[in-house]
């Protein structure tokens, strides 16, 4: 993709760690990218973080990025690509030992109830912006204070496209995208809805891409695409709020900025 080809060829040796390592099972995918970057061992087995290397809430920088689902495949793929560009990364998981093995300590992770305020206001901590990969993660806007970008991920268009049966299976799902989607909207934090066709295992970096309304209703767009499109939007805040759709397709992106900064030109006509 232009510009963007060679993050692709990292993200590559990064899904080749995926498959063969095992990176969501820990079998090993943390020494290998502590070894590929040149990272410091694992931090202490309880996961603590020393007094005198943490920071106060005042005095901290706000740089770091936070996925809101850490377990979540797309979300891990999405880590993935945070830690090819060298971010800070911070991620709310279930078990915060597994997530250290997988990642090492290029994520710090988060354990615990997602509505616990005490515990968003420890992950929001020093958080620059947020990428909720899965619906059904965000809750407590309140707290997002000083939050410069949100991105969510959303298969609303693909929930509401369903019909039948699968309208049944999906109504909970869809539920929650649409809270969420609102919930984003409400926030008063500039945010970026990437409504995404239907999300399929597929190598990423190989197709193009469509970005016309009304496509993410029948179409499908691999997953490494998707957490790649979720990194990107990263480096493009909108002054509001951004929201399209996009599904894989013919058209090649050779600068995401620029792809960026025409979906939000279109949104403002």
């Amino acid at each position: 993709m232009g510009r963007g080809r060679p993050l692709w060829h990292d993200f590559g040796c990064a899904r080749h760690l995926w498959h063969n390592g095992g990176l969501s099972k820990s079998l090993g995918g943390g020494p290998k990218l502590r070894k590929w970057y040149g990272a410091p061992d694992l931090l202490p087995k309880d996961g603590s973080i020393s007094e005198e290397n943490a920071s106060s809430e005042e005095d901290e920088v706000r740089d770091a990025v936070l996925v809101t689902d850490g377990d979540n495949e797309i979300g891990q793929m999405v880590i993935l690509s945070l830690i090819i560009k060298r971010a800070r990364i911070k991620a709310l998981v279930k078990d915060k030992r597994v997530a250290m093995e997988a990642f090492g300590t290029y994520v710090e992770p988060i354990a615990g109830d997602t509505k616990d305020r005490s515990l968003l206001k420890k992950a929001l901590s020093g958080v620059r912006a947020v990428i909720c990969p899965n619906e059904g993660f965000i809750s407590d806007i309140e707290s997002w204070k000083g939050l410069q970008h949100v991105i969510l991920l959303s298969q609303l268009s693909v929930y509401r496209g369903s019909s039948g049966v699968q309208a049944i299976v999906t109504a909970n799902a869809r539920k929650l995208a649409e809270q969420d989607e609102s919930l984003v909207m409400a926030s008063g934090v500039p945010y970026t809805i990437i409504r995404a066709g239907l999300l399929v295992n597929a190598p990423g970096g190989n197709q193009g891409f469509n970005f016309k309304e009304g496509c993410a209703s029948q179409g499908k767009l691999s997953k490494e695409d998707a957490a790649f499109i979720c990194v990107e939007a990263l480096d493009t805040v909108p002054q509001t709020g951004l929201i399209f759709e996009v599904v894989n397709g013919e058209d090649k992106v050779m600068d995401w900025k620029e792809c960026f900064a025409t979906l939000i030109e279109k949104s403002e006509l």
